[in-house]
């Protein structure tokens, strides 16, 4: 088992033919991504080849979900046209639409994301984000694939670097899903879904947590965790020396005050019984005390 994806998903990438969507289309095949084609609008008809695997480009979501049973999307189109590619997938009620692309203008965010909504049809996980993986089964965006195997430890973040690091950190056990949420102030897919989904995923038996400072994403969490989840969950908090008015990084990574400081979303998460570590490699100490434990 895993999370949103499987080794049967049916994956289209949104902008295949740039160099960014070509260049990642040939990562995912390589890790065993079931690609069954792309979209560029104009281009239908055409295809493209990569590493021995002709691909068929169409003009609409809806088109390659016809041709080719698509059932995920991976968004690899420059910001000013990520909204109307994620409106296209969902107006096409694909189930998973992936958005990788960085400096999506937050009310186009806004505006897609309210839109899948009204539909009901469509999971977006993103923008900014480096999707998600499980390992052995499919792999869908810029998550490096030769990290770590397929294990029982589910990951959520929202950042992309510190999932890989964790993914490193933790390769001795291997993971069910990671999933880069994003760190964009509006996401598709929240910490709180995530956990949801791992917690009802009899094949993941425990779960990392990565949050940073800015918002109240993480302290939404910690009281979800104490409401529903019961596997073991170890967290970290990107930014304990963030200055107080500056973005750090991420667009919705700022401090206002005394909210969304990492101090106070440690010690929410620590309140419902999340272990926190100070570092990455003390968070991933942390899960590896529990699991062998």
């Amino acid at each position: 088992m895993a999370i949103f994806i499987n080794e049967n998903t049916k994956v289209i990438v949104q902008g295949m033919t740039g160099s960014e969507g070509t260049k990642h289309t040939r990562r995912m095949l390589a890790s065993g991504t079931k690609i069954v084609g792309g979209v560029t609008p104009g281009k239908g008809g055409q295809s493209v080849e990569i590493d021995g695997t002709t691909l068929p480009v169409y003009n609409t979501v809806a088109e390659a979900i016809s041709a080719t049973g698509a059932n995920a999307s991976v968004v690899f189109v420059p910001p000013k046209f990520a909204k109307a590619a994620v409106i296209d997938a969902i107006d096409a009620a694909i189930p998973l639409v992936v958005v990788i692309t960085e400096g999506i203008p937050v009310h186009d965010t806004a505006a897609f994301f309210a839109y899948s909504q009204t539909k009901g049809t469509t999971r977006i996980v993103g923008p900014n984000c480096p999707g998600l993986i499980s390992p052995g089964k499919s792999n869908i965006g810029i998550i490096p694939a030769d990290i770590t195997g397929p294990g029982r430890i589910g990951l959520v973040s929202k950042s992309g670097t510190l999932t890989y690091q964790m993914m490193y950190e933790l390769r001795d056990f291997g993971f069910s899903t990671a999933v880069g949420i994003g760190g964009d102030p509006i996401i598709g897919t929240t910490h709180i879904d995530c956990l949801r989904a791992f917690q009802d995923d009899p094949d993941t038996d425990a779960i990392v947590m990565i949050g940073e400072i800015g918002g109240d994403a993480e302290e939404r969490a910690a009281a979800f965790i104490g409401e529903y989840v019961t596997k073991p969950v170890v967290g970290y908090v990107a930014g304990f020396t963030a200055p107080e008015g500056k973005t750090m990084g991420h667009a919705g990574a700022i401090v206002s005050g005394s909210s969304g400081t990492a101090q106070a979303k440690k010690d929410a998460l620590e309140a419902v019984g999340v272990k926190v570590g100070k570092t990455p490699s003390e968070t991933a100490a942390l899960m590896r005390a529990i699991l062998n434990g």
